[in-house]
């Protein structure tokens, strides 16, 4: 008898391990979720990945940080940070200067305009989450990340 992901993904032989079964259910979960954040940030020609960034640039303040800071601090690998990261700077969405002291090194720093879109999108992006998740309680929301870092950790 097929499982509820089973039947979503319309697959008609039984997951074999429940390890398996867990884990393609995060899988699952976490692209479903993500379409919905996709189609909040899709009037703003932002990506999720793209969006990643500016947040964590906004969270860097001033100082800005350097591309292999951003990629350390990203919630999803992206194997070519820098190509995003051009795409943003085309925008003017944020600025890359190169240290004087050692060329290699080149921060990065959120524009004004950059800055001003990443803020405007906190309460669509924070209604969504909301929304997403507002069938569960407070016990509940806490349990699940608890049990999410747990996976994390354990891998």
């Amino acid at each position: 008898m097929p499982g509820k992901l089973e039947k979503e993904i319309r697959q008609s032989k039984a997951i074999r391990l429940l390890e398996e079964e867990a884990s393609l259910n995060i899988v699952r979960t976490a692209d479903v979720l993500l379409a919905k954040v996709v189609d909040v940030l899709k009037p703003c020609g932002l990506s999720a990945t793209q969006y990643n960034v500016l947040r964590i640039l906004r969270g860097a303040g001033p100082a800005g940080a350097t591309c292999k800071d951003v990629a350390g601090r990203m919630l999803t690998r992206d194997p070519d940070i820098t190509r995003l990261m051009d795409r943003l700077e085309k925008r003017g969405l944020l600025t890359r200067d190169r240290a004087k002291e050692d060329r290699r090194c080149v921060t990065t720093r959120l524009t004004g305009a950059g800055l001003d879109m990443v803020n405007e999108l906190d309460g669509p992006v924070e209604r969504l989450h909301r929304k997403q998740m507002r069938h569960m309680t407070r016990d509940r929301l806490r349990s699940l990340v608890g049990l999410l870092e747990e996976v994390r950790s354990g891998g």
